[in-house]
């Protein structure tokens, strides 16, 4: 079952559980109710929402991401579920022992499935795409001469066709709406890992000690580009989209179901990063040398 992603960002919102169905209220009165174990992601994107603990632990109990943003619609947190795979203990044992070179190289079929997918979205920009198909073809195993980190550069002048912007996170439109889509995504990333009983926190590349996601920082790298062309529609649509309005959020969080073929199978894009998470896990298991990664 494909799973929805639901976004609370409504000042005065009052979240509760009753009889397994999550109850939306507002000003005490009803606006929705929706099965708990229909939710993959729980987005709570204003300061003003308030909720039971039943809602936490509910949503954890059936698998989902619970996703808490800050006043400017970053995330400030991410709850995921600790059991959510019958054989967690081994996938976790498995991770932990992976060697260095079975990491690198699986760091670099990351890197060379994203500069692919950047090359793919640039088309109008010739010299740049061949560029970057160059580039793809020199990513050692473990990334070695960061090749990834020269491609962005590249890519990113071009990503507007107009040469002008620069991607910050703190920078100027549409950076709030790439920031949003990442998270979306990442979140949904994080999920499925967690569900192929991995762990979410010991990652392939990324390792900064203050950051409890780096494996989904990992993973997420050969998505982004899905974010990237809807923000691209949503700029080259004829509104202005500088600002995170409701309907920028709606296309960003519609991002997930779009199609895609991972592993040979074609399916929303929410089901496929399930595909990805459990080649991942096989990979350490020593049972597949290929991740499956979106196919462009």
């Amino acid at each position: 079952m494909i799973k929805r992603v639901v976004e609370i960002s409504s000042a005065g919102t009052y979240l509760s559980v009753k009889l397994g169905q999550l109850i939306v209220k507002q000003e005490g009165q009803i606006k929705g109710e929706i099965p708990c174990e229909d939710i993959g992601v729980l987005i709570v994107d204003h300061q003003g929402v308030s909720y039971s603990h039943s809602v936490l632990t509910e949503l954890l109990r059936q698998g989902a991401a619970v996703v808490l943003c800050n006043g400017t619609h970053h995330p400030a947190g991410m709850l995921l579920p600790l059991e959510t795979n019958t054989i967690q203990t081994e996938r976790f044992r498995q991770q932990i022992n992976a060697k260095e070179p079975l990491k690198k190289r699986l760091w670099q079929q990351i890197v060379r499935a994203k500069i692919a997918h950047q090359a793919k979205l640039v088309p109008y920009d010739k010299a740049t795409c061949q560029y970057l198909l160059a580039l793809k073809k020199k990513v050692r195993s473990g990334d070695p001469d960061n090749i990834e980190a020269q491609a962005s550069q590249k890519y990113w002048r071009a990503y507007l066709q107009n040469g002008e912007f620069r991607r910050k996170r703190d920078g100027g439109a549409p950076n709030a709406l790439l920031n949003y889509g990442y998270m979306v995504m990442r979140a949904a990333v994080a999920r499925a890992l967690c569900s192929a009983g991995l762990l979410a926190t010991l990652g392939i590349h990324h390792r900064n000690k203050y950051n409890a996601f780096c494996l989904a920082d990992d993973v997420v790298e050969p998505f982004r580009g899905f974010v990237e062309e809807t923000v691209r529609e949503l700029c080259t649509g004829g509104r202005d989209h500088g600002e995170l309005d409701r309907e920028a959020k709606a296309a960003l969080l519609e991002v997930l179901y779009r199609p895609v073929v991972i592993g040979g199978l074609k399916g929303p894009l929410t089901v496929g990063l399930h595909r990805t998470a459990a080649s991942l896990a096989r990979c350490y298991a020593g049972e597949q040398n290929q991740m499956d990664l979106p196919q462009l």
